[in-house]
């Protein structure tokens, strides 16, 4: 049995009430399906597996946990609906060098979500600079930011730029498939 986007849907609402951080989670959805076109994989799979990577989150902010424990509910949570599955090893390894014993991604899926998952921190970044409309941000906007450090620091810019290296495709490349699907979500995200 499979999750269904609905049944994921739920599961995000009934434990994550701030409405940013369910915007990060839409955001990173969008990302990992565009991803999975451009691979020719499975959208719905690798939807869910961005929609649900943080789902815990809320619950573990603030505390030592979160260190140890981010992931491990959600994975517990999908196990009632559906067992161990593609989607919990990805949303595991995408708290990789965060998360103490989480696992190193070692697909194209889990590196996906591993690389999107802080970019779109950064293209939110952009956006906010420029009234909060995301429709006129561009890749060069967003690469113009990238080069300054102060710049939403909390975007792990080493993590993205594993793109090249993992998922073969180059950063502007892998900008620009992020920055298109956060666009076409822009009312979701308030932007």
């Amino acid at each position: 049995m499979t999750i269904t986007r609905d049944e994921a849907l739920d599961l995000l609402h009934e434990h994550m009430g701030n409405v940013n951080l369910r915007r990060h989670c839409h955001a990173v959805e969008a990302v990992m399906r565009a991803l999975a076109k451009h691979f020719g994989e499975d959208e719905d799979t690798w939807g869910i597996a961005g929609l649900l990577h943080d789902a815990d989150y809320e619950e573990l902010k603030g505390t030592e946990r979160v260190t140890t424990d981010h992931t491990k509910l959600t994975i517990e949570w999908l196990k009632k609906i559906q067992g161990t599955t593609d989607i919990s090893d990805t949303i595991a390894s995408h708290a990789w060098g965060y998360v103490e014993d989480a696992p190193k991604p070692t697909n194209k899926m889990q590196w996906s979500l591993y690389c999107s998952d802080e970019l779109t921190g950064l293209i939110v970044a952009v956006a906010l600079v420029k009234n909060a409309d995301i429709s006129v941000v561009t890749v060069d906007s967003v690469m113009k930011k990238w080069k300054e450090k102060s710049f939403a620091a909390g975007a792990n810019r080493e993590q993205i730029e594993k793109c090249e290296e993992y998922l073969k495709i180059p950063l502007r490349e892998f900008i620009e498939i992020a920055l298109r699907a956060m666009q076409q979500i822009s009312s979701e995200l308030g932007l």
